[in-house]
């Protein structure tokens, strides 16, 4: 299993499963396509787009059933970004985890990760 993470907030992600589908946050929809991040990329995600945001999810999807519409592509530094051109199906999720904030505004992701 390849999984690749989505962070979102919690109220966001309880709306998306009551329809079945996650259209994306806003970031998302601006963008064209649902960001997502690998293990490696997850936690300077988080600092970078959700310090002291709290009631965060830490979503895992087996990047395998997404087929053609995951492309990855470069952005921060050259690196390859998983995106999604496509909504994402809920049931798809292998799992999906709250975040801790720490007191310093940044996220505990010890435990969560494979």
């Amino acid at each position: 299993m390849a999984l690749i993470y989505k962070i979102a907030p919690a109220s966001l992600w309880e709306e998306a499963r009551a329809k079945g589908q996650f259209d994306g946050a806003p970031v998302d929809l601006t963008d064209g396509f649902i960001h997502f991040s690998t293990g490696e990329q997850v936690r300077e995600t988080a600092d970078k787009h959700f310090r002291n945001q709290s009631d965060l999810l830490l979503i895992a999807i087996d990047a395998e059933h997404l087929g053609p519409q995951l492309k990855w592509e470069p952005s921060r530094g050259g690196a390859l970004f998983p995106h999604l051109y496509s909504p994402l199906a809920t049931r798809l999720a292998a799992w999906a985890k709250d975040i801790p904030m720490r007191s310093d505004g940044t996220h505990d992701f010890d435990g969560l990760l494979p």
